[in-house]
Protein backbone atom coordinates (compact mmCIF):
# COMPACT_ATOMS: atom_id res chain seq x y z
CA UNK A 1 0.00 0.00 0.00
CA UNK A 2 1.31 3.16 -0.98
CA UNK A 3 1.39 6.51 0.98
CA UNK A 4 2.98 10.20 0.76
CA UNK A 5 2.89 13.15 2.34
CA UNK A 6 0.47 16.15 1.26
CA UNK A 7 -0.25 19.44 2.64
CA UNK A 8 -3.66 20.02 3.99
CA UNK A 9 -5.71 22.96 4.92
CA UNK A 10 -5.33 24.07 8.55
CA UNK A 11 -8.03 24.43 10.75
CA UNK A 12 -6.94 24.79 14.33
CA UNK A 13 -8.37 26.37 17.25
CA UNK A 14 -4.93 27.32 19.02
CA UNK A 15 -1.51 27.72 16.82
CA UNK A 16 1.48 30.26 16.71
CA UNK A 17 0.24 32.36 13.80
CA UNK A 18 3.52 34.24 12.31
CA UNK A 19 3.45 36.97 9.64
CA UNK A 20 5.76 38.86 7.51
CA UNK A 21 4.72 41.99 6.80
CA UNK A 22 7.23 43.83 4.14
CA UNK A 23 7.04 46.69 1.94
CA UNK A 24 7.09 45.97 -1.63
CA UNK A 25 10.21 48.81 -2.10
CA UNK A 26 12.03 50.17 0.79
CA UNK A 27 11.18 52.78 3.41
CA UNK A 28 10.64 53.24 6.85
CA UNK A 29 9.90 50.95 9.81
CA UNK A 30 7.85 52.54 12.42
CA UNK A 31 7.83 49.72 14.57
CA UNK A 32 10.72 48.38 17.27
CA UNK A 33 10.94 44.13 19.21
CA UNK A 34 8.58 44.24 21.30
CA UNK A 35 6.01 46.34 20.59
CA UNK A 36 2.09 44.99 20.65
CA UNK A 37 0.48 46.09 17.40
CA UNK A 38 -3.01 45.45 16.18
CA UNK A 39 -4.50 44.90 12.49
CA UNK A 40 -4.73 48.89 11.73
CA UNK A 41 -1.47 49.51 13.29
CA UNK A 42 0.66 51.18 10.09
CA UNK A 43 4.22 49.03 11.01
CA UNK A 44 6.15 50.69 7.47
CA UNK A 45 5.76 53.63 5.19
CA UNK A 46 7.73 54.48 2.08
CA UNK A 47 6.35 56.69 -0.77
CA UNK A 48 6.27 56.06 -4.27
CA UNK A 49 7.61 59.35 -6.74
CA UNK A 50 4.72 61.00 -8.10
CA UNK A 51 3.65 61.58 -11.56
CA UNK A 52 5.71 63.96 -13.33
CA UNK A 53 3.71 66.77 -15.45
CA UNK A 54 4.76 68.54 -18.46
CA UNK A 55 3.53 72.32 -18.39
CA UNK A 56 4.18 73.77 -22.14
CA UNK A 57 5.38 77.24 -20.73
CA UNK A 58 6.86 78.49 -24.41
CA UNK A 59 3.61 77.62 -25.75
CA UNK A 60 0.79 78.77 -23.39
CA UNK A 61 2.83 82.28 -22.73
CA UNK A 62 3.86 83.04 -26.25
CA UNK A 63 7.51 83.29 -25.90
CA UNK A 64 11.32 81.78 -26.61
CA UNK A 65 12.43 79.11 -24.52
CA UNK A 66 15.57 80.76 -23.49
CA UNK A 67 13.36 84.00 -22.35
CA UNK A 68 11.15 81.84 -20.08
CA UNK A 69 12.87 82.74 -16.93
CA UNK A 70 11.99 86.49 -17.56
CA UNK A 71 8.53 85.23 -17.09
CA UNK A 72 8.43 82.91 -14.35
CA UNK A 73 7.16 83.33 -10.77
CA UNK A 74 8.51 80.38 -8.54
CA UNK A 75 12.03 78.49 -9.17
CA UNK A 76 12.97 74.86 -8.87
CA UNK A 77 12.20 72.70 -6.33
CA UNK A 78 9.26 75.22 -4.81
CA UNK A 79 5.93 73.70 -3.47
CA UNK A 80 3.01 74.76 -6.15
CA UNK A 81 -0.57 74.41 -5.38
CA UNK A 82 -3.53 73.67 -8.55
CA UNK A 83 -4.21 76.90 -9.73
CA UNK A 84 -1.19 78.66 -8.97
CA UNK A 85 0.38 81.17 -10.88
CA UNK A 86 3.77 79.92 -12.60
CA UNK A 87 4.30 82.55 -14.62
CA UNK A 88 2.97 85.48 -16.77
CA UNK A 89 3.90 88.68 -19.30
CA UNK A 90 3.77 92.33 -18.64
CA UNK A 91 1.40 92.46 -21.18
CA UNK A 92 0.75 95.93 -22.85
CA UNK A 93 0.46 98.99 -20.82
CA UNK A 94 -0.22 96.27 -17.55
CA UNK A 95 -3.16 94.70 -19.93
CA UNK A 96 -3.78 91.70 -22.26
CA UNK A 97 -1.69 89.75 -19.94
CA UNK A 98 -1.10 85.99 -20.35
CA UNK A 99 -0.59 83.84 -17.59
CA UNK A 100 -0.10 80.13 -16.84
CA UNK A 101 -1.33 78.34 -14.17
CA UNK A 102 -0.06 74.88 -12.05
CA UNK A 103 -2.84 72.03 -13.61
CA UNK A 104 -1.66 70.07 -9.99
CA UNK A 105 -0.62 70.59 -6.61
CA UNK A 106 3.24 69.13 -6.68
CA UNK A 107 6.85 70.64 -6.76
CA UNK A 108 8.06 72.66 -9.51
CA UNK A 109 11.16 69.94 -10.58
CA UNK A 110 12.90 71.32 -13.31
CA UNK A 111 13.14 73.68 -16.45
CA UNK A 112 13.91 72.29 -19.74
CA UNK A 113 15.94 75.21 -21.08
CA UNK A 114 15.96 74.07 -25.28
CA UNK A 115 11.97 73.47 -25.24
CA UNK A 116 11.11 75.90 -22.18
CA UNK A 117 8.77 73.55 -20.66
CA UNK A 118 8.70 72.67 -17.11
CA UNK A 119 8.22 69.56 -15.69
CA UNK A 120 5.67 69.53 -12.32
CA UNK A 121 5.63 66.18 -9.93
CA UNK A 122 2.88 65.56 -8.28
CA UNK A 123 3.15 64.44 -4.29
CA UNK A 124 4.64 61.20 -3.72
CA UNK A 125 1.81 58.35 -2.90
CA UNK A 126 2.28 56.93 0.09
CA UNK A 127 2.16 53.37 0.62
CA UNK A 128 1.47 51.89 3.89
CA UNK A 129 1.97 48.48 5.39
CA UNK A 130 -0.07 47.51 8.70
CA UNK A 131 0.48 44.68 11.37
CA UNK A 132 -3.00 43.02 9.89
CA UNK A 133 -2.92 40.94 13.05
CA UNK A 134 -3.29 41.84 17.00
CA UNK A 135 -0.08 40.30 18.07
CA UNK A 136 3.51 40.91 19.15
CA UNK A 137 6.89 42.77 16.89
CA UNK A 138 9.37 39.30 17.03
CA UNK A 139 11.51 40.56 14.58
CA UNK A 140 12.03 43.91 12.36
CA UNK A 141 14.13 44.12 8.97
CA UNK A 142 15.38 47.66 8.39
CA UNK A 143 13.56 49.58 5.65
CA UNK A 144 11.32 47.36 4.73
CA UNK A 145 8.64 45.67 7.35
CA UNK A 146 8.58 43.38 10.40
CA UNK A 147 7.46 40.13 11.79
CA UNK A 148 4.36 39.91 13.66
CA UNK A 149 3.22 37.04 16.27
CA UNK A 150 0.33 36.13 17.68
CA UNK A 151 -1.21 33.15 19.73
CA UNK A 152 -5.28 31.70 18.66
CA UNK A 153 -7.20 30.18 15.84
CA UNK A 154 -6.09 29.66 12.29
CA UNK A 155 -8.56 28.71 9.68
CA UNK A 156 -7.63 28.27 5.98
CA UNK A 157 -9.83 28.04 3.24
CA UNK A 158 -9.75 26.45 -0.41
CA UNK A 159 -10.76 30.32 -2.39
CA UNK A 160 -11.28 33.26 -1.44
CA UNK A 161 -11.61 36.75 -3.23
CA UNK A 162 -10.54 40.27 -2.04
CA UNK A 163 -7.97 41.94 0.35
CA UNK A 164 -7.08 41.94 4.04
CA UNK A 165 -10.05 43.32 6.67
CA UNK A 166 -10.61 42.54 9.82
CA UNK A 167 -14.13 42.77 12.11
CA UNK A 168 -15.98 40.65 14.49
CA UNK A 169 -16.66 37.62 13.77
CA UNK A 170 -20.77 36.84 13.89
CA UNK A 171 -22.48 32.81 12.86
CA UNK A 172 -25.36 33.59 11.13
CA UNK A 173 -26.62 30.31 10.37
CA UNK A 174 -27.79 27.52 12.58
CA UNK A 175 -25.98 25.16 10.67
CA UNK A 176 -23.12 23.68 8.31
CA UNK A 177 -25.51 22.92 5.74
CA UNK A 178 -27.84 26.32 5.79
CA UNK A 179 -27.25 28.36 2.71
CA UNK A 180 -26.61 32.14 3.30
CA UNK A 181 -29.40 34.36 1.98
CA UNK A 182 -30.76 37.75 2.23
CA UNK A 183 -32.49 37.54 4.79
CA UNK A 184 -29.44 36.64 6.85
CA UNK A 185 -27.93 39.63 6.71
CA UNK A 186 -29.01 42.89 8.98
CA UNK A 187 -27.97 46.36 9.73
CA UNK A 188 -26.02 45.79 12.72
CA UNK A 189 -23.32 43.28 10.62
CA UNK A 190 -21.79 46.10 9.38
CA UNK A 191 -18.25 46.10 9.73
CA UNK A 192 -18.65 42.09 10.88
CA UNK A 193 -17.02 39.22 9.17
CA UNK A 194 -20.74 37.16 8.64
CA UNK A 195 -20.29 33.37 8.61
CA UNK A 196 -22.98 31.27 6.94
CA UNK A 197 -22.87 27.15 6.19
CA UNK A 198 -23.47 25.51 2.92
CA UNK A 199 -22.81 28.59 0.63
CA UNK A 200 -24.13 32.19 -0.31
CA UNK A 201 -26.73 32.92 -3.08
CA UNK A 202 -25.87 36.35 -4.99
CA UNK A 203 -28.83 37.85 -3.09
CA UNK A 204 -27.24 37.27 -0.14
CA UNK A 205 -24.21 38.85 -1.20
CA UNK A 206 -25.81 42.08 -2.45
CA UNK A 207 -27.41 42.02 1.40
CA UNK A 208 -23.99 41.54 2.71
CA UNK A 209 -22.79 44.52 0.54
CA UNK A 210 -26.03 46.69 1.30
CA UNK A 211 -25.56 45.94 5.46
CA UNK A 212 -21.89 46.92 5.66
CA UNK A 213 -20.19 43.65 6.24
CA UNK A 214 -16.68 43.27 5.58
CA UNK A 215 -16.28 39.40 5.05
CA UNK A 216 -18.13 36.14 4.13
CA UNK A 217 -17.46 32.87 5.14
CA UNK A 218 -19.03 29.93 4.00
CA UNK A 219 -19.04 26.43 2.52
CA UNK A 220 -18.89 27.35 -1.29
CA UNK A 221 -20.67 29.57 -4.11
CA UNK A 222 -21.87 29.30 -7.75
CA UNK A 223 -19.73 30.27 -10.11
CA UNK A 224 -21.80 32.23 -12.14
CA UNK A 225 -23.03 34.51 -8.69
CA UNK A 226 -19.49 34.91 -8.58
CA UNK A 227 -18.94 36.01 -11.65
CA UNK A 228 -21.68 38.37 -11.20
CA UNK A 229 -20.47 39.76 -7.76
CA UNK A 230 -16.80 40.87 -9.51
CA UNK A 231 -17.89 41.65 -13.08
CA UNK A 232 -15.53 39.69 -14.32
CA UNK A 233 -14.55 35.75 -14.87
CA UNK A 234 -11.90 34.26 -12.08
CA UNK A 235 -7.93 33.72 -14.03
CA UNK A 236 -5.51 31.67 -12.93
CA UNK A 237 -3.68 34.47 -11.04
CA UNK A 238 -3.25 35.13 -7.87
CA UNK A 239 -6.97 36.81 -6.44
CA UNK A 240 -7.16 39.29 -3.50
CA UNK A 241 -6.49 42.62 -5.36
CA UNK A 242 -10.52 42.99 -6.74
CA UNK A 243 -11.88 46.25 -6.19
CA UNK A 244 -15.30 45.18 -3.92
CA UNK A 245 -16.22 46.23 -0.68
CA UNK A 246 -15.94 42.97 1.54
CA UNK A 247 -14.16 39.60 1.36
CA UNK A 248 -15.52 35.97 0.69
CA UNK A 249 -13.76 33.09 1.46
CA UNK A 250 -14.83 29.33 0.68
CA UNK A 251 -14.19 26.60 3.09
CA UNK A 252 -15.18 23.79 0.92
CA UNK A 253 -15.37 24.76 -3.19
CA UNK A 254 -17.45 25.68 -5.59
CA UNK A 255 -21.71 24.77 -5.74
CA UNK A 256 -23.73 24.87 -2.31
CA UNK A 257 -21.01 22.38 -0.20
CA UNK A 258 -21.80 22.04 3.65
CA UNK A 259 -18.64 23.55 5.89
CA UNK A 260 -17.24 20.98 7.18
CA UNK A 261 -18.42 20.73 11.03
CA UNK A 262 -15.04 21.04 12.49
CA UNK A 263 -14.37 24.21 10.67
CA UNK A 264 -18.04 25.65 11.35
CA UNK A 265 -18.41 24.46 14.89
CA UNK A 266 -14.43 26.57 15.62
CA UNK A 267 -15.89 29.44 13.53
CA UNK A 268 -19.03 29.45 15.82
CA UNK A 269 -17.00 28.90 18.67
CA UNK A 270 -15.23 32.20 17.99
CA UNK A 271 -18.51 34.77 17.68
CA UNK A 272 -17.96 38.16 19.12
CA UNK A 273 -13.93 37.31 18.72
CA UNK A 274 -12.45 40.46 17.13
CA UNK A 275 -10.76 38.52 13.49
CA UNK A 276 -8.38 39.29 10.24
CA UNK A 277 -9.47 37.62 6.91
CA UNK A 278 -7.69 37.79 3.83
CA UNK A 279 -9.42 35.84 0.11
CA UNK A 280 -5.64 36.29 -1.30
CA UNK A 281 -5.55 32.53 -3.33
CA UNK A 282 -3.05 31.02 -5.61
CA UNK A 283 -3.83 27.26 -5.95
CA UNK A 284 -0.54 27.15 -8.65
CA UNK A 285 2.86 27.09 -7.40
CA UNK A 286 3.82 28.93 -4.75
CA UNK A 287 0.42 28.30 -2.78
CA UNK A 288 -1.60 31.36 -0.87
CA UNK A 289 -4.37 30.28 1.04
CA UNK A 290 -7.31 32.35 2.04
CA UNK A 291 -7.09 32.44 5.89
CA UNK A 292 -9.11 33.63 8.77
CA UNK A 293 -6.92 34.52 11.64
CA UNK A 294 -8.01 35.23 15.87
CA UNK A 295 -5.52 35.91 17.69
CA UNK A 296 -6.33 34.85 21.46
CA UNK A 297 -5.30 37.56 24.51
CA UNK A 298 -6.64 35.38 26.96
CA UNK A 299 -4.40 33.15 28.32
CA UNK A 300 -5.02 29.78 26.87
CA UNK A 301 -4.17 26.07 29.12
CA UNK A 302 -4.03 24.71 25.42
CA UNK A 303 -0.30 24.34 24.01
CA UNK A 304 -0.15 25.77 20.08
CA UNK A 305 -0.91 23.06 17.65
CA UNK A 306 2.23 21.82 16.31
CA UNK A 307 2.18 20.82 12.76
CA UNK A 308 2.53 16.74 12.19
CA UNK A 309 2.80 15.13 8.96
CA UNK A 310 -0.12 13.73 6.72
CA UNK A 311 0.07 10.72 5.00
CA UNK A 312 -2.16 9.43 2.17
CA UNK A 313 -3.52 5.77 2.66
CA UNK A 314 -6.46 3.79 1.07
CA UNK A 315 -9.69 5.44 2.51
CA UNK A 316 -8.31 9.09 3.29
CA UNK A 317 -10.41 11.54 2.91
CA UNK A 318 -9.66 14.33 0.38
CA UNK A 319 -9.81 17.39 -1.46
CA UNK A 320 -8.56 17.88 -5.43
CA UNK A 321 -7.28 21.59 -5.48
CA UNK A 322 -6.85 21.33 -8.84
CA UNK A 323 -9.38 21.08 -12.53
CA UNK A 324 -10.91 19.42 -13.51
CA UNK A 325 -12.70 18.32 -10.08
CA UNK A 326 -11.34 21.61 -8.25
CA UNK A 327 -13.36 21.28 -4.94
CA UNK A 328 -14.69 18.28 -4.94
CA UNK A 329 -14.64 15.49 -1.77
CA UNK A 330 -13.22 12.39 -2.76
CA UNK A 331 -12.08 9.36 -0.57
CA UNK A 332 -8.82 7.76 -2.20
CA UNK A 333 -9.16 4.25 -3.15
CA UNK A 334 -5.67 3.34 -5.12
CA UNK A 335 -2.29 4.15 -4.17
CA UNK A 336 -0.20 2.97 -7.03
CA UNK A 337 3.77 3.21 -6.67
CA UNK A 338 5.01 3.58 -10.44
CA UNK A 339 5.29 7.20 -12.38
CA UNK A 340 2.18 7.77 -14.84
CA UNK A 341 2.45 9.87 -17.65
CA UNK A 342 -0.35 12.55 -17.66
CA UNK A 343 -2.10 15.25 -20.41
CA UNK A 344 1.08 17.44 -19.97
CA UNK A 345 3.38 15.01 -20.62
CA UNK A 346 4.62 14.93 -17.47
CA UNK A 347 5.44 11.56 -15.79
CA UNK A 348 3.96 12.20 -11.83
CA UNK A 349 2.49 9.81 -9.08
CA UNK A 350 -1.20 9.20 -9.33
CA UNK A 351 -3.83 8.25 -7.20
CA UNK A 352 -7.49 7.32 -7.65
CA UNK A 353 -10.18 8.79 -5.36
CA UNK A 354 -13.98 8.27 -5.58
CA UNK A 355 -16.16 11.63 -5.51
CA UNK A 356 -19.04 12.12 -3.67
CA UNK A 357 -21.10 11.58 -6.71
CA UNK A 358 -19.67 7.62 -6.81
CA UNK A 359 -17.40 8.48 -10.03
CA UNK A 360 -13.49 6.79 -9.59
CA UNK A 361 -11.13 9.26 -11.42
CA UNK A 362 -7.65 9.82 -11.87
CA UNK A 363 -5.93 12.51 -10.09
CA UNK A 364 -2.24 13.63 -9.29
CA UNK A 365 -0.90 13.03 -6.23
CA UNK A 366 0.43 16.69 -6.39
CA UNK A 367 -3.13 17.91 -6.97
CA UNK A 368 -4.80 16.72 -4.01
CA UNK A 369 -5.16 17.63 -0.06
CA UNK A 370 -5.70 16.13 2.57
CA UNK A 371 -8.59 16.99 4.83
CA UNK A 372 -8.40 17.05 8.17
CA UNK A 373 -10.44 15.14 10.63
Amino acid sequence: MGSAYTPGLTVSGYTKIRKSRQLPINGQVLVKTGDTVEPNTIIARAELPGMIQTVKFTELLGVEPKEVRNFLLVKEGDPITKGQLLGETKGFLGLFKTSVAAPVDGTFEALFPISGHMALREPPIPIDKTAYINGTVVAVQDGRGAEIEAEGALIQGIFGVGGERSGEIITVVSGPDEILDSGHFKPEHKGKIVVGGAGVTAAGIRSAVQAGAVGIVCGGIKDSDLVQFLGFDIGVAITGQEDIPLSIILTEGFGMLAMAERTFYLLKSLDGKHASINGATQIRAGVIRPEIVVPLTEKMTEKPAEETDQTLDIGTPIRVIREPYFGSLATVTQLPHELVEIESGAEVRILYAKLQSGEEVRVPRANVEILAG
